[in-house]
């Protein structure tokens, strides 16, 4: 009885790896075992990255507002606190928006943050 060599699926199995390692830097993209390291290394970067890039943009959004916050006289907890007391819920997102694009509504909201803090 002839032994079973796995052709086929054997060459489909490693093709898809190095499809996968297209582009990568010298042997890694050629030769099987490094390429299929490199590949599930790579897949372990974007799994942690999905998640890292939500934290790296909400680090952004919040330097930014602290920022335009500094700008009109408040620090960022201060301004936050404040809008939360005037129950005014707009997302880091936006706020951080608006601190770029459109500086006199952020200073609106400013000023309303600062006279919730005086009370």
């Amino acid at each position: 009885m002839p032994r079973v060599k796995g052709g086929t699926v054997t060459r489909k199995r490693r093709k898809k790896v190095l499809k996968l390692a297209k582009g990568y830097f010298g042997s890694k993209h050629t030769l099987y075992k490094v390429a299929n390291q490199q590949v599930m290394k790579s897949l372990q970067y974007a799994f942690r990255d999905r998640r890292q890039k939500k934290r790296d943009f909400r680090k952004l959004w919040i330097t930014r507002i602290n920022a335009a916050a500094r700008i009109n006289g408040l620090s960022y907890s201060r301004l936050m606190h404040g809008l939360k007391l005037a129950g005014i819920e707009v997302n880091r997102k936006m706020l951080a928006d608006l601190a770029i694009s459109d500086a006199q509504a952020f200073a609106q909201l400013a000023e309303v943050a600062k006279q919730q803090n005086n009370k």
